[in-house]
């Protein structure tokens, strides 16, 4: 059908046209009350208010360092937005009391929560960052380096990602697999290589779930790999965890390990069969490789879902220019769907794909056997 249907009847092209423009509005307000989040998580605003109750601008400006006006403007900002709460709307604005409300401090501060989400305010400032150079490598063909998107995409992704690590990794995704959750916890002590680790929260789960397994991560990032090691370190885990700026191809690996993990990395990598490859390298003809990546659809179908349009967001702003910026590229993209991995496995020698049967709203879990 060329037109929608609406209520049993066409919508006509001006419709079409008022409820893209409504759309991209609403995504006009959304996109400044992400970033207004930002500045409240960087600034310390949120943990000021939920540390020390209800304040006035000069109290929190006063609390946090900051400037009075601008503290006003972004508490008005937050109230407007619904994102804090105001005890008297009517009292002056220097009188004003604002709080942030129950519930909203989880979501906004709680690191180890699975509804934390200030992490996408400062993944979405780091998505903007390079925007310049996303823009000339669309005319060129050539891609953006991962080290260009900056520091804000970096822990944001990683604390975007490090709830699911911290409170599902050990507790529902590796016990899901019964002979890799059996060899974990044996003698003598397993050996997993975590590939495409980033700053190290996956690693470092799997070491606080598994206290006998011996964990080595590997990233390409010099960055990243700082950061694990500094997390490592945080987190007492330096005796079982260590992390390399490495080449997991290096056949010096080989045979080494009981299990080879790649979490949400492989459609990000220049060349994945190779990644591929190496990890079946890296396990010989015992261990498990196991590959997370992002639960998008069997097909393309427009239009998609949420879930896919939030893929394809990433796709063409972040992980296609990465994924490009080394040639030769596969130029996978974020929006890696299974028959596209399955491709991959085989030629990089594997025989079987299983898709295990772990429930997560973002990430899809398969298993790849020889």
């Amino acid at each position: 059908m060329s037109e929608e249907m609406a209520g049993g009847s066409a919508v006509t092209p001006e419709q079409r046209k008022e409820a893209l423009v409504e759309r991209v509005f609403g995504s006009a307000i959304g996109f400044m009350e992400l970033l207004s989040i930002y500045v409240g998580e960087r600034l310390g605003l949120y943990r000021a208010l939920a540390d020390g109750g209800a304040a006035t601008a000069p109290e929190l400006a006063a609390t946090t360092g900051t400037d009075e006006r601008y503290a006003r403007e972004w508490l008005e900002q937050q109230a407007v937005a619904s994102i804090l709460e105001v005890e008297d709307q009517r009292a002056k604005p220097e009188a004003r009391r604002y709080r942030l409300p129950e519930g909203h401090d989880e979501a906004l501060l709680e690191r180890d929560s699975l509804y934390y989400v200030a992490p996408f305010a400062q993944m979405m400032v780091g998505i903007t960052r390079p925007l310049p150079a996303v823009l000339e490598a669309y005319r060129t063909g050539r891609g953006v380096p991962y080290p260009e998107y900056g520091e804000d995409m970096r822990h944001g992704i990683a604390y975007g990602n490090r709830p699911m690590f911290v409170n599902l990794m050990g507790s529902e995704w590796l016990p899901s697999v019964p002979d890799v959750h059996e060899r974990l916890q044996a003698d003598p002590p397993a050996r997993v290589a975590d590939i495409g680790c980033g700053t190290g929260w996956s690693s470092i789960a799997i070491a606080r779930a598994y206290p006998k397994a011996r964990v080595n991560g590997f990233d390409a990032d010099e960055e990243s790999v700082a950061g694990a090691r500094s997390n490592a370190e945080a987190e007492g885990v330096t005796d079982r965890v260590t992390f390399q700026v490495r080449d997991a191809a290096d056949p010096e690996l080989s045979d080494r390990y009981d299990l080879a993990i790649a979490v949400e990395c492989v459609h990000d990598l220049s060349r994945p069969v190779e990644a591929l490859s190496a990890m079946r390298s890296m396990v010989g003809r015992d261990g498990a490789v196991l590959v997370v990546d992002e639960r998008v659809g069997e097909d393309f179908t427009a239009p998609g879902d949420e879930i896919e349009r939030l893929m394809y967001g990433w796709s063409v702003l972040h992980c296609l220019p990465v994924g490009l910026a080394e040639q030769p590229s596969a130029g996978t993209g974020t929006v890696m769907r299974p028959a596209t991995l399955r491709r991959y496995a085989t030629e990089a020698g594997f025989s079987e794909v299983e898709v295990l049967p772990i429930e997560n709203e973002m990430w899809r879990f398969y298993r790849l056997a020889s």
